[in-house]
């Protein structure tokens, strides 16, 4: 006997699926962290509330000095580059910026925390705001790695408008983007030295 199983039952099955494999996931994540470690997490905190005051010293003073940085936005930075990123864009931010952290967790290895920022963006002072999930590794009681990770389409749409619109999906917009806040960077650490 030959049966046909309707379209509609099939599709339930696979949302039924993907929603089982998301929840898993998400539980996968949280449970990857071992015992908490109250350390840890207390530098986490300590990270976002001086980033929330504009304390980029205390920020700095975070990370170990090999730190490695990543996210959409600059890609790959190690060492004072991390930290100096975290200079030239409060000291440019000119304290218009709110910053929101919570979700915080943390073990002897790993940590994670969501950070929110809202804030005006460039010349035409557009509104952003940008929900970021952060995930830490420690060293020597310090953060030795630290990647930001949020969807450049969607910051880029609010950020740059039409243009973001209709290229912020792209791998080229991203490479462009890492170029330019990477120069930025480079000039600014310049200018610091002299």
């Amino acid at each position: 006997m030959n049966r046909r199983i309707p379209l509609a039952a099939i599709c339930v099955v696979l949302f039924g699926l993907l929603f089982l494999s998301s929840c898993r996931s998400s539980k996968e994540l949280s449970l990857s962290l071992k015992e908490e470690n109250m350390e840890n997490k207390a530098l986490i905190d300590k990270f976002y509330k001086a980033f929330a005051a504009a304390d980029y010293e205390t920020m700095a003073s975070c990370y170990h000095p090999e730190v490695v940085f990543e996210d959409p936005a600059f890609g790959r930075l190690q060492g004072d580059r991390a930290k100096k990123m975290w200079e030239m864009l409060l000291t440019q931010s000119k304290d218009s910026i709110l910053i929101r952290h919570s979700e915080l967790s943390a073990d002897a290895e790993k940590g994670q925390a969501k950070w929110v920022a809202d804030y005006k963006y460039g010349d035409k002072r557009r509104p952003v705001h940008n929900i970021v999930q952060a995930q830490f590794r420690f060293k020597d009681g310090l953060i030795i790695e630290h990647r930001d990770q949020f969807n450049l389409w969607r910051w880029s749409k609010q950020a740059l408008g039409t243009t973001g619109h209709l290229l912020g999906w792209s791998g080229f917009f991203r490479k462009k983007m890492q170029q330019t806040t990477n120069g930025m960077l480079d000039k600014y650490m310049a200018k610091q030295e002299k």
